[in-house]
């Protein structure tokens, strides 16, 4: 087992990520930028080092100021967390090259599924749906070429992309040039690489992904899946677990998920998502690393993703067996962000200047607030996590608006009135709700929620 993590991220994933090793009686090193100066994550950590200024490509991007941090404090593993460098294959390589562990899939894999147009091929060769369209980066030519039989609408996609950046929906061939070049000069500037492939737009789709497990002996397991339909703008804001789908249906994506990740030989905790629409699901693309939502498994399942996490990157065998996997009752997560509905969710950092949190058997809220901090403007918005569970769905949403009906967060504009109105939306009680949700209902939503 490790004697040391030192975790680079921030914010409500260190602290959860931090407490996970703690309290597996692993020491923790918490690294910070200037801005973070008074995080909690840096302060629950037993050690805590400064990496940079506040700008992400100065301190939580900076791969080597992060190694050397590690090295300096005598950590012999990293958690990467979510997002900044969790699916950053040459920092994983970087990490085996200096001998300190990455608590994560290999840097082979991170590169394969993170390269959309290569992650889309593996699946094919596995046999794992895929929605039709291109199996590697297209030209403009070959684009047009590709649309005349694909058909109208389509959709242009980043290949080292993801939420939403580099992506064009593309309605009829007069739009699709200029999709197409506004597309790879967005990934471009978001990713270095300006690869696209193309793939059929479903215009009602379920997104719904997986949660898989495996170790370096080959044992890989499910541990269910999750619904994470409610999104604007392709980001998440309101995931619950199980999904509810027709059991034929879930069994079979499960199944997928399964096989995509033996396909890879993947190792450590991964998410493989889909798209459901019309009684079939697609593959879309796997995330190499730990998700946003993943609390909504743990409170089914009563098993903690992070220290299996850190179990397997330690070498310890998966003994957890698909069989003995049991799923209770229903979670949902709702994500709390520092930013304006009514300003089209402006970012809204400040000052938390009074917290209250609601108390209760099945509430959780995974946060890096206290009161007094003050949120910078540098980073995501999302102030943290009210997950809750209950033994039915509608018991479940029924806890989560009594919880955020609780939840006291004064000192800045957020969007808890606006997730509100959200659970209290007939579509979403009666579970008749999909990816365009937001897009159908938005200002209706606004006119309740702010």
């Amino acid at each position: 087992m490790f004697h040391k993590i030192l975790v680079a991220n921030r914010g409500e994933i260190a602290v959860r990520i931090i407490r996970a090793a703690q309290q597996m009686g692993i020491l923790t090193v918490a690294v910070y930028s200037t801005a973070d100066e008074t995080a909690l994550h840096k302060e629950l950590a037993d050690e805590a080092v400064c990496i940079g200024p506040a700008p992400s490509k100065l301190s939580y991007l900076n791969a080597q100021a992060i190694l050397s941090a590690a090295l300096y404090t005598g950590a012999d593993a990293i958690h990467p967390g979510f997002g900044f460098l969790s699916e950053d294959a040459e920092f994983a390589k970087l990490c085996e090259e200096v001998g300190i562990k990455f608590i994560g899939p290999n840097a082979k894999t991170i590169a394969i599924m993170g390269d959309k147009a290569k992650a889309k091929q593996t699946m094919k060769d596995a046999g794992v749906p895929l929605v039709p369209g291109s199996a590697h980066e297209v030209t403009l030519e070959e684009a047009k070429n590709l649309a005349q039989s694909m058909g109208f609408p389509l959709l242009i996609k980043a290949s080292a992309g993801g939420g939403g950046k580099g992506m064009r929906i593309v309605q009829n061939a007069d739009q699709l040039e200029s999709a197409y070049l506004a597309a790879r000069n967005e990934a471009k500037a978001a990713f270095s690489h300006d690869g696209v492939y193309m793939e059929k737009y479903l215009s009602n789709p379920q997104h719904i992904e997986v949660q898989v497990l495996g170790d370096k002996y080959g044992h890989v397991i499910h541990l269910g899946d999750r619904d994470c339909s409610i999104q604007r703008n392709h980001q998440k804001l309101l995931e619950e677990a199980p999904a509810t789908l027709e059991t034929k249906l879930q069994s079979s994506i499960r199944e997928a998920a399964l096989k995509a990740a033996q396909a890879v030989q993947y190792e450590n905790a991964g998410t493989v998502e889909f798209l459901v629409q019309d009684n079939a699901f697609y593959f879309i693309e796997m995330n190499t690393r730990i998700q946003v939502e993943h609390p909504v498994t743990e409170m089914i399942t009563g098993i903690d993703l992070i220290q299996w996490q850190i179990n397997i990157a330690s070498g310890l065998p998966l003994t957890l067996k698909q069989e003995d996997i049991q799923y209770r009752g229903h979670a949902i997560e709702v994500r709390l962000n520092a930013e304006d509905p009514s300003k089209n969710f402006l970012p809204s950092p400040g000052t938390l200047s009074f917290i209250h949190l609601p108390q209760g058997l099945g509430i959780r809220f995974d946060s890096a607030l206290y009161q007094g901090y003050t949120i910078p403007p540098f980073y995501d918005s999302m102030m943290g996590k009210l997950i809750v569970h209950g033994p039915t769905r509608e018991a479940a949403i029924k806890k989560m608006q009594a919880a955020l009906n609780e939840l006291i967060l004064e000192g800045m504009n957020h969007n808890q009135s606006f997730m509100q109105s959200v659970l209290k939306h007939r579509a979403f009680m009666e579970g008749r709700f999909d990816t365009t949700f937001m897009q159908r209902y938005k200002e209706g939503l606004l006119s309740d929620g702010t």
